[in-house]
């Protein structure tokens, strides 16, 4: 693809926006690259779309080329603190469709109170890297549809998001487990970044909720990661999530900023 979309530019000299393929465009002012515009289709299906882009004036003119070109609804994904950003978005029809909040989470057991904190008697903790991987993949697929069948999959963070075979599991060595005699129960997925882990999803199956086993598996997760000389995580909690909210509030963890889905329809 190829085609142009002339604007005003910054100055004296004429923008022009160019969709040089399906999924990017490009704006150039005097022979110059102003700004990108880029799009891509997530494993759910849904089409974010991002713009980088100096100037408010260019911005809106890549955007008005995207919108031409692409179909609605549109998601796009913003710091919220970052207002310029955000009200940029806005002005062009974009609305809030949802919120993270960011967590920064002391991993220390004297600071998170975690230290006592057990499975019940009949469940054992598997450490990150030991779970059978058809048990793992199995107990995946339970979580999965349970979350589908409430909330909906496309509320987890994007890091979770299915894959085209159906799949959110993608590396078994990154998950602890939680396990009821022969059976996987729970879950907890840890990223380890070398900057500050990522605490990506802790899950229990519906029907053993309220058992203290999510509390147990962030406690195994967080001393873990203490005991290896890691002093924080960071984890992402949807704002509708009031259990999630509650158990890493409960422990100390900080909010350090938000993110906000918006979406043009």
């Amino acid at each position: 693809m190829n085609s142009m979309y002339s604007a005003s530019g910054t100055g004296h000299r004429a923008v022009v926006v160019t969709c040089v393929s399906d999924t990017q465009w490009h704006a150039v002012e005097d022979d110059r690259v102003v700004g990108r515009g880029d799009a891509s289709r997530r494993p759910d299906g849904r089409l974010f779309i991002s713009i980088d882009a100096w100037h408010g004036a260019v911005f809106d003119r890549i955007a008005d080329a995207m919108l031409e070109g692409l179909p609605a609804p549109l998601y796009t994904v913003v710091d919220e603190a970052d207002q310029e950003t955000t009200s940029a978005w806005e002005r062009i029809g974009f609305t809030p469709a949802r919120r993270e909040w960011g967590y920064r989470v002391p991993t220390d057991p004297q600071v998170t109170g975690l230290g006592s904190v057990q499975p019940p008697s009949d469940v054992t903790i598997v450490p990150a890297g030991e779970a059978d991987e058809g048990p793992l993949r199995a107990l995946d697929r339970i979580i999965r549809d349970e979350v589908e069948a409430a909330v909906g999959w496309r509320t987890m963070p994007a890091e979770v998001l299915p894959r085209p075979a159906g799949t959110t599991l993608l590396d078994p060595s990154k998950y602890a487990v939680a396990r009821h005699f022969d059976q996987y129960v729970g879950l907890v997925r840890v990223v380890p970044l070398i900057r500050q882990p990522r605490i990506g999803l802790i899950a229990v199956r519906g029907d053993r909720h309220r058992r203290g086993i999510a509390r147990a598996l962030l406690a195994h997760a967080l001393g873990s990661l203490h005991r290896s000389g890691t002093a924080s995580a960071w984890a992402e909690v949807n704002e509708s999530n009031a259990a999630a909210t509650a158990l890493f509030e409960g422990i100390g963890a900080r909010r350090s900023g938000s993110t906000l889905e918006l979406v043009r329809r």
